[in-house]
């Protein structure tokens, strides 16, 4: 309000009151200020938001000894119902979880939508993990309830880290504490909560390093393949190997690939380096056939590869390069593998397949495949994964689920190869049963490219130890 004193005007005499109307410049800033401290989609609190009363109620900690906690929560494979069923559906999912979750926590107590499928909580007055573990057992229950969307019911299971505020500790702290529970619960399965403790920090570290030497590795070529012979278990001859990636780690030393392969496999490096393992697999083997030796090389593709458009060009490349003739090529996929998208992966193996390469089945039996799959299948060689060759079973021979497999791929006139041969016992009841070719430690152990060539050139066939 303006006041104008306009007495002395004898044509007025008098006041003049200016009034303005700011209600509607009040609303806007208001909604503005909403909007910079909350999502739009589920109308939370956001990270901004989180991060300040996050400050806040780690000071009002320090003052009063009532430590808060922050709950990270991560949907499971919400990927999966963007690309099934849309973004749109998607988005109606967040603001039905938002709902729930928001309905999961007391009145004083914040819950905030960081982006994504990331939410968080921040939990008032909640002195130690058995108090958070309740209202993270509320969100397990609250979650559990489908959500319906078109008329199709949407199941979700959420990971969750929860990390307990040390009074007057930064509020980034507290945050990433519960980021590197999050990480250690999504590592260790779906729909687990996990709650932060100190040594969790120095393994996503040690994680981070081992990611960082990983991408290196790749570009200075650290990686060598080892062979292991596969043999006719009649004649005992060598008709092939494995072709088995190590790391040799500049400081770790030499790398199995239970050590690397997962992380690889997550960040997506197993693309070059599936790439480089059978390019290099395909050369070795290509010389060794020029040298007289006719033997094959199997090698491992995993689910990204099995992925990537471009695999039948790429496989093309490196048997036209090497000049290895596409009939000493086994690419071997596992069972679970081709079951996850069979629509995709069955195309992809036909396709492999008329290049002239074999395809094998790893580790069979241990997955979930019909029957009726496995009888379209492209697929040529079965592997007897060494679980159903090792047991007590064996003493007298073969356990009745071995031979039944021997069985089926002789019906189905597949080469059969029995994996992790360990004793000649196994050896001698996989040859009365008909399984044709094996591998393992009592046949030959995996070996150095210049150790297998030495071998090969000093013998092709194995001593019956």
């Amino acid at each position: 309000m303006i006041v104008t004193n306009l007495l002395a005007d004898s044509t007025i005499a008098g006041l003049v009151v200016t009034i303005r109307d700011i209600q509607e410049r009040k609303t806007l800033e208001k909604q503005l200020t909403h909007q910079a401290f909350h999502d739009p989609l589920t109308n939370l609190a956001n990270r901004a938001l989180l991060s300040d009363r996050v400050a806040h109620a780690q000071a009002r900690s320090q003052r009063d000894g009532r430590p808060c906690a922050v709950l990270l929560l991560d949907l499971d494979d919400f990927k999966d119902i963007n690309d099934t069923l849309g973004h749109g559906a998607g988005d109606q999912v967040l603001i039905e979880v938002a709902r729930r979750l928001h309905g999961c926590i007391r009145a004083g107590d914040t819950a905030a939508r960081l982006g994504g499928d990331e939410f968080a909580l921040l939990l008032e007055d909640t002195p130690d993990a058995s108090s958070a573990r309740e209202v993270t057992g509320r969100i397990t229950s609250a979650l559990s309830d489908p959500i319906l969307i078109d008329a199709k019911e949407v199941f979700l299971s959420a990971s969750c880290g929860v990390a307990i505020g040390i009074p007057g500790a930064p509020e980034e702290e507290l945050l990433r504490n519960a980021d590197v529970a999050l990480y250690h619960a999504k590592e260790k399965g779906k729909g687990l909560c996990e709650v932060f403790e100190p040594g969790m920090r120095a393994a996503v570290i040690q994680r981070l390093e081992l990611e960082a030497d990983l991408h290196r590795a790749v570009e200075r070529s650290e990686f060598l393949l080892h062979y292991q012979p596969i043999v006719d278990l009649q004649s005992h001859r060598i008709v092939g190997a494995e072709a088995l990636v190590r790391w040799r780690h500049p400081q770790r030393g030499m790398l199995a690939p239970g050590e690397f392969i997962p992380l690889a496999e997550e960040t997506g490096l197993i693309v070059p380096i599936g790439r480089w393992v059978l390019e290099e697999a395909c050369r070795t083997i290509a010389a060794h056939s020029r040298g007289g030796s006719a033997i094959h090389v199997s090698v491992n593709l995993s689910a990204r590869q099995l992925q990537e458009a471009d695999l039948v060009e790429i496989v093309a490349a490196a048997l036209r390069d090497a000049g290895l003739p596409p009939d000493r090529l086994v690419l071997e996929v596992t069972e679970s593998l081709i079951m996850v998208d069979p629509r995709t992966m069955i195309p992809r193996m036909r396709a492999l397949r008329d290049l002239g390469v074999r395809i094998a089945i790893d580790d069979f039996g241990t997955g979930y495949s019909s029957l009726s799959y496995l009888q379209n299948l492209p697929v040529d060689i079965l592997k007897i994964d060494r679980s159903f060759i090792h047991g007590p079973a064996l003493a007298p021979g073969l356990s009745p689920l071995a031979r039944g497999i021997v069985d089926l791929g002789r019906a189905m006139r597949l080469v059969m190869v029995a994996e992790g041969i360990e004793l000649a016992e196994q050896a001698d009841a996989l040859k009365i049963s008909g399984c044709e070719l094996g591998q393992g430690f009592f046949l030959a152990r995996p070996m150095e490219a210049s150790a297998f060539e030495s071998l090969l050139k000093s013998t092709s066939t194995l001593p019956r130890s």
